[in-house]
């Protein structure tokens, strides 16, 4: 009996072992895949900075495309809770699986899945469209909620950016890229805030910037790390998301209190914040540079109408220059006509007290401040800071 009996175990196991579906199976329309190789890579950002990020996500298995575009995935991943994988293609000649490109949201070559134990994920993409044609049958809804993420990306992507990537662009132009840059990024913010599936949220808010550059979305980036953290505080992502949008990494944000800084004036003299916004009925800090193009057409366009509007209504513009030459500092506000408002620079170039104290990077910045130091807005430009400006001068 014993003889029969073990045969008829092997057999059974063979059989099972045959059958048992892939965690992970799908077709890829090759008809444009010439420059791609036939693979498809699982990879694991194991830290919430590695999502969407080259060559720092575990490669965990790699399958082969057949000649009719199918491939699968057998061996399920060791993950008992819900982990977020990307799976990608790369192009022939790419030594790295890991590499991601993060250039055109419709040709991008990876896509984030959310995985959990006994998963059975079939997908479907063209392989030269990867990101933005890849679909999942039956998805979950966390995996639903990350197509609906890649949708509402390419939308706002086509309506914010697209033109934008295409090439250079016009002094004149670069405010606007910039505007066209946080419009993008707010509706991201948007999607996270407005779901309930954690990994689907941290996948957005990595897209958001993926090189981590929360500086001009500080705000609504900060009230997110209060949520998520309210949420799942022992969540390691989640710890590590809160540790980057603290506040001691992030500019001032609105509705703070400035710092009481000191400012070397161009005169020669040190005066502080608090002496300068004193009797004011609104301050404009701005910081800018000689070589800052679009800081020099905000000058002239922008700047000088409202000074000259305000200025005797008790609007007050203070600029803080990243100036390293004296004379070339002197020379774009004399051409610029920024003569009529006060000047500071500590004449260190960009790496100064003042960026450090105000934990800034980029310019042009700004915060409009009211006679208690309370920043009211902040980087508003052009039109925005002009209608800002008249709405609370008129009040």
């Amino acid at each position: 009996m014993n003889c029969l009996l073990k045969p008829l175990v092997l057999i059974f196991l063979l059989l099972q072992s045959c059958t048992e579906e892939p965690w992970l199976s799908g077709t890829l329309n090759m008809s444009d895949g010439d420059e791609w190789k036939p693979m498809v890579y699982v990879v694991h950002p194991q830290k919430f900075n590695e999502l969407a990020q080259s060559f720092v996500g575990i490669v965990l298995d790699s399958a082969e495309v057949d000649s009719n575009g199918y491939f699968e995935f057998k061996e399920s991943p060791d993950y008992k809770e819900p982990v977020l994988l990307e799976i990608v293609v790369q192009k022939i000649g790419e030594k790295y699986p890991n590499r991601l490109i993060n250039e055109n949201h419709v040709t991008d070559n990876y896509f984030p899945l959310i995985y959990t134990e006994n998963a059975n994920l079939e997908v479907k993409a063209a392989i030269a469209s990867f990101q933005s044609s890849l679909t999942i049958a039956n998805p979950s809804p966390a995996n639903e909620a990350v197509l609906r993420l890649r949708d509402e990306r390419l939308t706002v992507f086509d309506k914010y950016l697209k033109e934008v990537v295409k090439g250079q662009q016009a002094d004149e132009d670069l405010l606007e890229r910039e505007k066209s840059l946080h419009l993008y990024q707010e509706k991201l913010v948007y999607f996270a805030d407005s779901t309930s599936h954690l990994l689907p949220a941290l996948m957005a808010l990595r897209w958001v910037s993926p090189e981590g550059d929360y500086e001009r979305i500080a705000e609504p980036v900060y009230q997110q790390s209060k949520k998520w953290n309210e949420l799942y505080p022992e969540h390691p992502w989640v710890k590590e998301f809160v540790s980057v949008a603290n506040k001691q990494n992030l500019p001032v944000l609105i509705g703070d209190t400035i710092p009481n800084l000191k400012f070397p004036m161009k005169s020669g003299v040190e005066i502080s914040l608090k002496e300068i916004i004193e009797g004011q009925k609104l301050v404009l800090l701005d910081v800018w540079a000689s070589w800052c193009a679009p800081c020099r057409v905000e000058n002239r366009n922008v700047l000088v109408p409202l000074w000259e509007k305000y200025n005797p209504e008790n609007f007050q513009i203070v600029a803080y220059g990243l100036e390293s030459s004296e004379k070339a500092w002197h020379n774009a506000i004399e051409k610029d006509g920024a003569y009529r408002w006060l000047h500071a620079s500590h004449l260190e170039g960009d790496q100064n007290p003042l960026m450090e104290d105000l934990r800034l990077k980029t310019i042009p910045a700004n915060f409009i401040i009211d006679s208690e130091g309370k920043v009211l807005a902040k980087n508003l430009l052009g039109k925005d800071l002009t209608d800002f400006v008249d709405g609370y001068m008129s009040k």
